[in-house]
């Protein structure tokens, strides 16, 4: 088993690192799932969404939940989810923190935290002139 994921992000962003890293992988390796938040968002409505999603995507090891910006609302309706069973959180969630959860899905939930704050972090690098 491994653990699932859900991204719950603004607008395409989601969208956009499943479809990355799809193609990255070749296929999908883990249930992976995404909830969008547009502007005209029902909070409500992604609530009872993440949730059903929470429940579809735990195989018995716990869900990682990854949102975008830490205190806006894909956060803080993932923050609603922390009592539905064994589900962690991890805002900030970049294209290479996602390829280093899926990597490491197999490891559990509290190891697979760490390994997507140091995949984030890690991924985030200045790129200067030697001159």
């Amino acid at each position: 088993m491994s653990v699932g994921i859900l991204i719950i992000g603004h607008d395409n962003v989601g969208e956009s690192l499943r479809d990355n890293a799809v193609k990255t992988f070749g296929a999908q390796r883990l249930p992976l799932a995404v909830v969008s938040i547009g502007r005209d968002c029902e909070p409500e409505r992604a609530h009872a969404q993440a949730s059903a999603m929470i429940q579809a995507l735990d195989q018995g090891d716990g869900v990682l939940v990854l949102t975008d910006i830490c205190g806006a609302t894909p956060c803080n309706i993932a923050t609603r989810l922390l009592g539905e069973g064994r589900v962690k959180i991890v805002t900030g969630v970049n294209l290479p923190m996602l390829l280093r959860v899926l990597n490491y899905a197999d490891l559990g939930l509290e190891r697979l935290v760490d390994k997507a704050i140091t995949g984030g972090r890690d991924g985030i690098v200045e790129i200067s002139d030697t001159d």
